[in-house]
């Protein structure tokens, strides 16, 4: 029977499926249809898919329209005034490099002036220009830092872009309801939904915000699922109970201690050894002060300490962790977790009526004495304890740095913490006048922006004598680098001395007189741009007052 060739323009079902299959196969196993065995299937092959790529092209029949997306809403803040903006562009546009031989150069670096650009121009109320919206998405995507700030300034723009990009979904992600609007109080409902169908994340940043401004229903609404979330889920939900931690928390608490996850179960005990009324707190009070005496046989008094011999159940269960890490013995693990979670005002009364700097100053028997102040460090910075905080510090003059309870930098800062903006600065200046910058870094982290005049003297003070003795510049890279995004942009003009290069005493590293003098050339000129940014979007405050 002799096949009939079909015409190369006549549709046939099917027809691009068997072109399709016998490209794959190859015309010598398989001749497409229309075409002839032979040396010109090939060709004759691509003339007949090319002609069924215009018939399917050209018979094509249109989709439905998609819906228009809804117009950006509007954000009704100030705009920035037009040297703020263009100032913004630059910060966002910024990359720097870095200079030959490893040097930074005397050029700031831009890119970490815009966290405190944003804090500022948040603080103002100014809008962002729309056509920065999406530097600024870019930016927060690639900093985590900068997200909050980045998202405030941004505003409803930045959510109503992030729904039509997949890379600036997190901005979804950090705001409650998925880049809705939190559902208001009368919206019980919205609430609900979104906490039961929510994604992860939109659940964890729902409770954050539900958490800020109402406690109770937040806590209610953790309570009606928290039987069904997965260990690791519940976990993450127990910490944002830290936000406005209160006393009627601690039933929830309680019935957490007993969860099957150790490590909520810890975060359950810690929350409520920061209530000093709570159950727990009673429990491992009453616990502690049976491991710590005063032995007034001894003179001067000392503190004595017994520490517990066996972890038993109820220990555990109020969170204290049986096995120790490796290299710690047992008893003093579980003597520090003990006295860490029993509330600050227990020892006054079991220690002769002794104020906390009285009971600090007291000796400690047998060696216990870093383990019982480490432990007081925890209570203190765990229950925001400013008078233990600063019996513990010391003086910062003491000739030990930390005063009697520090037992590293890393308590120090976190004590630090417990204290006023002003107290703090105070404190780590004298601690510089003291002991120099070497380890001063941690310390000054922990200090307001920008600086008070007395921390800020300290540091440059204590910057030109290091400059002066010839020290290694890049050993202060950190603190300059503080220096820069910190110090008061007033104190430039004092600076002015410290630009040129210095002579090298005969022991001073090689070259570190040019080192010196470019980090002062950078932080001069950091300052006064800083200066030029602040009053650059104070100009527009000024023209609205007008």
């Amino acid at each position: 029977m002799t096949r009939t060739p079909v015409p190369a323009d006549a549709p046939v079902p099917g027809l691009w499926e068997e072109l399709v299959t016998s490209a794959l196969l190859g015309t010598d196993r398989r001749t497409p249809p229309g075409c002839e065995p032979g040396p010109r299937a090939p060709a004759a092959l691509l003339d007949a898919a090319a002609a069924e790529t215009v018939r399917r092209r050209a018979g094509l029949c249109p989709a439905r329209a998609a819906r228009r997306p809804e117009p950006a809403p509007e954000d009704p803040r100030p705009p920035l005034p037009a040297a703020a903006a263009h100032r913004l562009t630059m910060l966002l546009t910024d990359r720097p490099g870095t200079a030959g031989g490893g040097r930074r150069g005397t050029a700031p670096d831009l890119m970490e002036l815009l966290p405190q650009w944003l804090a500022t121009a948040n603080a103002r109320g100014f809008a962002a220009p729309p056509q920065a919206v999406p530097a600024l998405l870019d930016a927060a995507r690639g900093r985590t830092d900068l997200r909050p700030a980045a998202l405030t300034f941004a505003g409803p723009r930045a959510l109503w872009l992030a729904r039509l990009n997949p890379d600036w979904r997190f901005a979804l992600r950090a705001t409650p309801g998925g880049g809705t609007a939190l559902p208001g109080p009368e919206a019980t409902e919205r609430v609900r939904r979104l906490w039961e169908e929510g994604l992860f994340a939109e659940r964890v940043a729902l409770l954050a915000s539900l958490r800020a401004r109402d406690p109770a229903t937040a806590r209610e609404l953790l309570a009606s699922t928290w039987v069904t979330e997965r260990a690791e889920d519940r976990l993450m939900f127990l910490d944002s109970l830290r936000t406005g931690l209160e006393q009627a928390d601690e039933p929830f608490l309680e019935q957490a201690l007993a969860d099957r996850s150790r490590n909520v179960r810890a975060t359950a005990a810690e929350l409520l050894s920061a209530l000093p009324d709570s159950a727990l707190a009673a429990r491992m009070a009453a616990r502690a002060v049976t491991c710590v005496s005063l032995d007034r046989a001894l003179s001067p008094p000392a503190i004595a300490v017994e520490a517990p011999h066996e972890c038993d159940a109820g220990m555990e269960r109020d969170g204290v962790v049986a096995k120790p890490p490796s290299g710690r013995g047992e008893r003093s693990w579980w003597f520090g977790q003990l006295v860490e979670a029993a509330p600050l005002g227990t020892w006054s009364a079991r220690l002769g009526g002794r104020t906390p700097e009285e009971i600090a100053a007291l000796p400690v028997t047998d060696d216990w004495r870093s383990d019982l102040h480490a432990a007081w460090c925890r209570a203190a910075v765990r229950q925001r304890n400013g008078a233990w905080a600063r019996a513990l510090l010391g003086a910062p003059t003491a000739p030990e740095a930390g005063g009697p309870g520090a037992v590293s930098l890393a308590e120090r800062a976190k004590l630090l913490g417990t204290l006023d903006a002003g107290e703090r600065a105070e404190w780590v200046a004298g601690f510089i006048a003291t002991h120099g910058l070497s380890e001063a870094f941690q310390l000054l982290g922990m200090c307001g922006v920008p600086w008070a005049p007395p921390l800020g003297r300290a540091v440059v003070d204590a910057l030109n004598i290091a400059r002066d003795a010839g020290s290694y510049p890049w050993s202060f890279s950190g603190v300059m680098g503080l220096a820069e995004r910190c110090l008061d942009p007033s104190e430039a003009g004092r600076l002015d001395g410290l630009l040129a290069i210095p002579d090298e005493p005969e022991d001073a590293s090689p070259g570190a007189g040019g080192y010196w003098a470019e980090a002062f050339q950078r932080l001069v000129r950091t300052l006064r741009l800083r200066a030029a940014m602040a009053e650059e979007l104070g100009a527009g405050q000024e023209e609205r007052r007008r």
